[in-house]
């Protein structure tokens, strides 16, 4: 069995996911296509303290571009289409039929329904059979939710059929999804294309996150698109003893690691750097960031003020291939400025290094989100070191 030292992992996971080459100098439409092959799925997020999190993972890889491009490949070109992948996701549309299984069980949407609510559902899809695209704010029930957590029974409806494959995301307005029949939707051989049964589904889907991931453990092939750790492992197995996968030790790892036969850090990204989305495909398992860069991350969005270490809206800091730093970022719309809330150095790093090479980043997502200054709060080791001001 070969063996991988830790860098050599970090490496090849990180060309797999995107960072094996430079930025382009100016990134088009097909960049962003080509992105969202590699990555698979991009997780779609509603906070937008920054940026929508689902425009981040481009920009990371890509630098500036125009976010309505992401909105076109997803809504006008149905290159990509909304499901239930890695939690919600942008999934390109020729992975649909891998996902006809999981829609067919509702991703564990209510498999058993009383015969009121699956009355109440039917409803719910015979009003935008006949209306045509609906949000939620098109057809509320009479009783609103009332809640942080409680849905209307309009929304709940809707979601259901959605999670079924009844209805289809068309597009978004104001972020709301707006839904539709699927065959007002996609083309006509999207629809037709047979569907994979459930084994099938999983051993591609152990495949393609394979790729995705570079090197990894069944737990971690099973986590990038939400299924059993026992199918990712039986799957594993079978494509390592097929030749498509191999099975690697890597050092530090408490478990074995897969890969795709042949990859190798060569050429792989050492000078990568980047701002990550908490959302993004390299940072989103915990664990595995972990074991991969010695960088426990945790989001505190859902932390209490008073309880926060790092901030409210933290992103990694990728830094010539290492996870560097952290960096708490608002964009301040109003006042044209991207804020830096606080900005960390891992312990061990050069403070002035994480910091030199973190301000020319941080402007140029500035100007990428149409900023006009920099503005650093003094909080955090490297804050004082950054160079706020005009972009």
């Amino acid at each position: 069995m070969r063996e991988l030292s830790a860098t050599e992992a970090r490496l090849i996971a990180l060309r797999a996911q995107g960072f094996g080459t430079p930025r382009p100098r100016r990134a088009t439409r097909d960049d962003l296509r080509s992105v969202a092959g590699i990555l698979r799925l991009i997780q779609i997020d509603s906070v937008n303290v920054l940026a929508r999190a689902h425009y981040l993972p481009f920009f990371s890889r890509l630098g500036p571009y125009r976010q309505s491009w992401l909105d076109e490949l997803a809504y006008r070109d149905r290159a990509l289409f909304e499901q239930w992948g890695h939690a919600a996701s942008f999934i390109p549309t020729e992975h649909y039929p891998l996902f006809r299984h999981r829609m067919e069980a509702g991703n564990r949407w209510w498999r058993a329904l009383d015969p009121e609510r699956r009355a109440a559902f039917e409803r719910v899809l015979d009003e935008v059979r006949e209306r045509g695209p609906l949000t939620v704010s098109d057809l509320q029930s009479d009783v609103r939710a009332k809640g942080w957590w409680q849905w209307s029974d309009a929304k709940m409806g809707l979601e259901w059929n959605f999670a079924h494959g009844r209805l289809a995301v068309r597009e978004r307005r104001n972020f709301a999804r707006v839904y539709d029949l699927p065959e007002r939707v996609f083309e006509a051989e999207v629809l037709e294309r047979p569907g994979l049964a459930e084994v099938d589904a999983h051993r591609e889907m152990v495949r393609l996150a394979a790729g995705a991931m570079g090197v990894a453990t069944a737990a971690d092939l099973a986590d990038y698109y939400r299924i059993p750790v026992a199918a990712a492992r039986r799957h594993a197995r079978e494509l390592a003893d097929a030749g498509g996968l191999e099975q690697v030790r890597v050092e530090g790892w408490p478990e074995p690691g897969f890969l795709l036969r042949g990859a190798a850090a060569i050429g792989a990204p050492a000078a990568a750097t980047a701002l990550l989305s908490p959302f993004d495909p390299v940072v989103w398992n915990r664990k595995r960031t972990e074991r991969l860069f010695g960088f426990a991350y945790r989001i505190e969005i859902y932390t209490p003020a008073a309880r926060r270490v790092h901030g409210y809206y933290v992103l990694p800091f990728l830094c010539e291939g290492e996870l560097a730093g952290r960096v708490d970022l608002k964009a301040d719309r109003k006042a044209r400025a991207l804020v830096v809330q606080g900005a960390f150095a891992e312990p061990g790093r050069n403070a002035r290094k994480v910091a030199a090479a973190l301000s020319r980043e941080l402007k140029v997502m500035a100007r990428w989100l149409e900023l006009e200054q920099v503005v650093v709060v003094p909080n955090g080791d490297v804050a004082a070191r950054l160079r706020g001001g005009p972009v």
